[in-house]
C-alpha cells in the first residue's frame, strides 16, 4: 500500500505545471552554477599554481646575497583552491588568497576578492550550495503545502481513511513520494559534479571522493527534514493558504533572517578587537615584552651575556660563532611567541563565534546544513586557518635555516656585506606545500552541524509517527 501511495504523489507531482516549470528553472540554474563554478575553479587553481611556482623560481634566482637579506627578501604562499570548492565558495571571497612570507613578521593573507568587488558580493554567488540550501526549500514548500490540506478541504482525506488505509502510511507515503522527486531533481547535479572530479582532483586532493560523497549525504538529510516539517505543516494546517504563509515564513526566518542575526549575535557576544588594537598590542609587547616588564634591550643583554658564559669569552668578538645570527634567531623565536599568543585569542573568539552558529543548527537546519558544506568544500574557517598555519610553519622553518647559516658560517670580523650565498643554500628551501585537512578531520570539527541534522530528523519522524494518526480528527 505504500509504495501505491509513493507512485501516486510522485505522478500528480509530474503532472504539475507548477513543478515542470520550477523544477526545469531549479535544474537549469543548477547545471550552470556547476559548470561554471567548475570552470572558474579550475581556472584558478591553475593561476594559484602558476604564481606559487613563478615565486619560488624568483626565490631561486635572486643572486648571491647575505642569509638575513634573503629572509627580508621572502617567498609568498598561495592557499591551493580546493577541488569541491566549485560547489560552495563558502569564507573563500573574504579570507585572502596569499601571504608574503619574511622575516620578524608574520603577515596577513591578503587580496580576497571581496576587496575588489562591490557591495553585491555579500549576497552571494549563484553557486550550486545557495540553490541548494535556499532555492530547493522553496520548492519543496510549493510542492508540499497543500499536499494534505487539499485533500481535506476537498473531503476526501476521510475517505481515504475510511477505506481502511492508515493515516500513519498515507503520511509516510506522501513524505517518500515528495523527497523521491526532490532527490530526482538533485540527481542531475550529483552526476554532473561527479563526473567533473577528474584524476588531477584526486591526486590533489586523495579524500576528494569520500567529501564528495559526504557532502551529498548531507544535503540528502537536508532535503529529507525540510519534507518532513513542510508535510507536517500541511497535514495540521487549518487551509492551503494558512499552510503556505506559515511555510514561506518560517523559509524567511531560517534562510535569511536567522543566519544574519546569528552572525551579529556572535559578534555581540564575542567581540573581536579591531586590527589597529591588535597590531598595537603586538608591536608592544614585541618592545616591552609579554608582560610588560622585559624590554627588548634587557632580553638582548641577557641573551649576550648568556652566550659569553657559554663560551666562555668576554667579548662577541671572541666568539666561534656568529652574534648576530644568534640574536636574529632569539628574536625571531620571541617574535613567534608574541604572535602565538595574540592570534591564538583571535582565533578562539572566531572559534567561539563559529561555534555559536554550530549550535544554532539545532534551532535552524539551514544553518547545520550551510556549516558543513562550507567545511567539507574546503572553504570554511578551520580550512583558512590550517593554511594560515601551514604559511607559518614554512617561514618559520626557511627563516630559521637563514639564521643558522649566519650563526655558523658567518665569522665574527667579516662584513655584513662581505659574507654572500647562492644557489645552493637557496635550493634548499623546500618549495612551499599544503595538504587539505582529510575527510575525518573535517567531520569530527562539524559534529555538532551533523548531529544538529540527525536530531532534526529524528525529531520529526518521532512527531509525525505521534500525530499523523491524529490528521482526521482535524
Amino acid at each position: 500500500m505504500l509504495k501505491l501511495i509513493i507512485k501516486k504523489e510522485i505522478l500528480t507531482a509530474l503532472r504539475d505545471i507548477r513543478l515542470q516549470i520550477s523544477g526545469g528553472i531549479l535544474i537549469v540554474l543548477m547545471l550552470t552554477a556547476v559548470l561554471v563554478g567548475r570552470q572558474g575553479q579550475r581556472k584558478i587553481g591553475v593561476e594559484r599554481t602558476k604564481a606559487q611556482s613563478a615565486m619560488y623560481d624568483k626565490w631561486l634566482n635572486q643572486g648571491n646575497k647575505h642569509p638575513h637579506s634573503a629572509a627580508h627578501y621572502g617567498q609568498f604562499a598561495f592557499k591551493p583552491k580546493p577541488v569541491l570548492s566549485f560547489l560552495d565558495v563558502g569564507l573563500d571571497n573574504y579570507t585572502g588568497i596569499s601571504v608574503f612570507l619574511e622575516a620578524h613578521k608574520q603577515n596577513e593573507i591578503l587580496f580576497s576578492a571581496a576587496q575588489d568587488s562591490n557591495g553585491m558580493t555579500r549576497f552571494g554567488e549563484m553557486t550550486a550550495a545557495l540553490i541548494l540550501q535556499v532555492l530547493l526549500p522553496l520548492l519543496i514548500i510549493f510542492l508540499t503545502f497543500n499536499i494534505f490540506s487539499k485533500e481535506r478541504e476537498e473531503g476526501t482525506l476521510k475517505l481515504i481513511h475510511a477505506q481502511g488505509l492508515s493515516l500513519r502510511q498515507l503520511f509516510l507515503g506522501k513524505v517518500w513520494g515528495t523527497y523521491l522527486m526532490v532527490l530526482l531533481i538533485f540527481l542531475p547535479i550529483i552526476v554532473l559534479a561527479y563526473l567533473l572530479l577528474d584524476d588531477q582532483s584526486v591526486n590533489l586532493d586523495g579524500g576528494v571522493t569520500m567529501k564528495f560523497l559526504s557532502l551529498t549525504s548531507g544535503y540528502a538529510i537536508y532535503f529529507l527534514v525540510f519534507v518532513l516539517l513542510c508535510v507536517l505543516i500541511s497535514a495540521f494546517a487549518k487551509s492551503s493558504g494558512f499552510s503556505l504563509l506559515l511555510l514561506l515564513g518560517l523559509w524567511i526566518v531560517s534562510c535569511i533572517i536567522l543566519p544574519k542575526a546569528t552572525t551579529n549575535l556572535a559578534d555581540k557576544v564575542y567581540p573581536s578587537p579591531s586590527q589597529f588594537e591588535f597590531r598595537k598590542t603586538i608591536k608592544d609587547k614585541v618592545k616591552k615584552g609579554i608582560d610588560g616588564h622585559n624590554p627588548s634591550d634587557v632580553r638582548l643583554a641577557s641573551l649576550k651575556q648568556q652566550v659569553l658564559d657559554q663560551y666562555g669569552v668576554s667579548t662577541i668578538e671572541e666568539l666561534p660563532v656568529n652574534w648576530s645570527g644568534i640574536a636574529m634567531q632569539a628574536g625571531e623565536e620571541y617574535t613567534d611567541q608574541v604572535y602565538d599568543s595574540e592570534f591564538s585569542k583571535i582565533e578562539e573568539i572566531f572559534k567561539r563565534q563559529n561555534r555559536l552558529s554550530e549550535w544554532a543548527g539545532f534551532v535552524n537546519p539551514y544553518l547545520a546544513v550551510r556549516n558543513l558544506s562550507m567545511a567539507l568544500a574546503g572553504t570554511d574557517f578551520e580550512h583558512h586557518i590550517a593554511f594560515a598555519r601551514a604559511a607559518e610553519n614554512y617561514r618559520r622553518a626557511f627563516v630559521k635555516k637563514m639564521n643558522k647559516d649566519m650563526e655558523v658560517n658567518h665569522k665574527p670580523g667579516v662584513g655584513y656585506g662581505d659574507y654572500n650565498v647562492g644557489m645552493e643554500m637557496w635550493a634548499s628551501i623546500e618549495p612551499f606545500s599544503y595538504q587539505l585537512p582529510s575527510t575525518g578531520t573535517i567531520l569530527s570539527n562539524q559534529w555538532r552541524s551533523i548531529t544538529a541534522l540527525v536530531f532534526w530528523l529524528v525529531i520529526l519522524f518521532f512527531l509525525a509517527n505521534i500525530y499523523a494518526p491524529k490528521i482526521s480528527k482535524l
